[in-house]
């Protein structure tokens, strides 16, 4: 054997790295709360047009399918597919496995337990908690709890489940950080934001789903609770997907990312300034003007922090253009990358005070909010799952148009909802100053919320594609390993 053959027989082989059964676990059940999700967020769509076809079915209520809504797509579909992309990322970048598979399936199991009690709360737990066993159990213990969500926003999750959510959170991190530990030799920058949520979503969790409830009072949690909201986007969410494209764009396009003292600037800004932000979700309140203005200067300094991570990509893209057109999980990732600088720009300028007093409350927050989640993070999400899908089924997808159609209906249908519910939230700012009646302000907001009915209508049909797309690919799923040899896996 020369020297070539064992330097390849030394390299370790795909399947010795990566359990693909368990990435497929993964990205399915992500899919699947996804398609909950939406289907929360349409019932909410439909009441406000007055269309709700469950119209006085108590659990299929708008107000528990809020929380459905929101909660899904954070700890259902987020949470799921990122972890299936840290299975399939974090082997091939370190040449090791993860601490413990047997941990990783376990994870998987108590994760999906952690989801269903949560939606299972929020559905029935109102009901429970008006029980006389309940009252009177909560009376005699003294302490105040809830069956169902508590009231902290994107902290509804009920306090029996929180200690829970948190360990399994630490465990994630002890179990990717063992093949980190392992590797040899400078760490790729995806590593390096991966790093960071293992240390800052944990932290994040519990400074949301504990100081306001019981710890911190009044005024003080509302302000604890402004930095859980943004930071569990920007310290949980965002070092994932910023990590993700660090390892996928270079992958697509063959080629190294154009320069790794941008990446060290944008992973060392996004430290420094994104957890200062929270507080400007909670502007012309009493938490302390300094407080107020410091949140301001963070949020428009992450707007130069964001352009040099897009300037980057753009970068490396350069000379390589028209892949855009035929290269569709590219192309997922680069619109997910422009609809990014797009929110973090209109972030930069709806966080000043004289911006915030037009739409504060306003439907402008709503289509803001779904433009980051859904129009860049789901959009990465899809990119890496349209890329990886037909390696972890072993053949090609089985329409390119139906992708096709998954791209245009979910790219389009995010920004008209974007669009149609910033126009939407200027409007109503305008009639509450005018100090007109509050119906006032709900009928003029109708036409705009007929139109966010059929843009979620464009994203769900988009989704319904994937998913059918998937479905037909994955009936025909004929594993070539026992074909054909894996080859060995490089570090890229």
């Amino acid at each position: 054997m020369n020297e070539s053959d064992q330097a390849t027989a030394a390299e370790p082989r795909h399947e010795d790295l990566v359990d693909e059964r368990l990435v497929r676990w993964y990205f399915l059940a992500a899919l699947l709360y996804l398609g909950v999700s939406m289907t929360g967020g349409l019932l909410m769509a439909l009441q406000l047009v007055h269309w709700n076809p469950l119209n006085g079915i108590e659990i299929f209520s708008p107000g528990r399918w809020r929380f459905i809504h929101t909660n899904a797509v954070a700890y259902g579909f987020l949470a799921n597919a990122f972890l299936g992309m840290l299975h399939w990322t974090v082997p091939r970048l370190t040449l090791h496995r993860v601490g413990s598979v047997k941990l990783s399936y376990f994870i998987f199991g108590a994760w999906q337990v952690i989801v269903l009690s949560t939606a299972a709360a929020f559905i029935v737990g109102p009901t429970l908690q008006a029980q006389p066993w309940v009252a009177n159990l909560t009376a005699s213990l003294q302490i105040p709890f809830s069956l169902g969500a508590q009231g902290i926003e994107w902290g509804e999750t009920p306090f029996w489940i929180d200690p829970v959510a948190l360990l399994g959170l630490v465990l994630v991190g002890v179990n990717f950080m063992v093949p980190i530990a392992k590797a040899k030799g400078p760490l790729y920058v995806t590593l390096w934001y991966f790093m960071a949520m293992f240390v800052w979503t944990p932290l994040t969790y519990a400074m949301g789903n504990f100081l306001p409830e019981y710890m911190v009072p009044g005024v003080n949690a509302g302000a604890v609770g402004g930095l859980f909201i943004h930071d569990l986007v920007g310290l949980f969410v965002t070092p994932l997907g910023w990590g993700m494209m660090y390892y996928i764009v270079p992958i697509l396009l063959k080629k190294p990312i154009w320069s790794h003292g941008l990446s060290l600037v944008g992973f060392w800004g996004l430290a420094f300034f994104y957890p200062l932000q929270g507080i400007h979700h909670f502007l012309y309140t009493p938490i302390p003007m300094f407080l107020q203005y410091h949140a301001v200067i963070s949020t428009i300094a992450v707007e130069f922090v964001v352009a040099t991570v897009v300037i980057n990509f753009i970068g490396t893209l350069w000379g390589d253009g028209r892949m855009i057109v035929t290269n569709l999980p590219l192309r997922w990732f680069y619109t997910g990358m422009i609809y990014y600088f797009i929110t973090c720009f209109q972030c930069a300028l709806q966080v000043t005070l004289t911006f915030q007093k037009l739409i504060h409350f306003t439907d402008w927050v709503v289509g803001h909010a779904h433009l980051v989640m859904f129009g860049v993070f789901s959009m990465w999400i899809f990119g890496f799952m349209t890329y990886l899908f037909p390696r972890l089924l072993n053949r090609p997808w089985y329409s390119r148009n139906l992708c096709e159609w998954h791209f245009w209906l979910s790219a389009s249908g995010v920004f008209i909802m974007f669009l149609d519910l910033g126009l939407a939230g200027v409007f109503q700012g305008y009639y509450w100053a005018a100090l007109f009646p509050w119906d006032v302000s709900v009928n003029g907001s109708q036409p705009f919320w007929v139109v966010r009915v059929f843009a979620g209508l464009m994203m769900f049909g988009g989704f319904l594609c994937f998913v059918y797309n998937l479905w037909k690919t994955y009936r025909g799923y004929a594993p070539a390993a026992a074909t054909a040899p894996a080859p060995a896996v490089a570090p890229a």
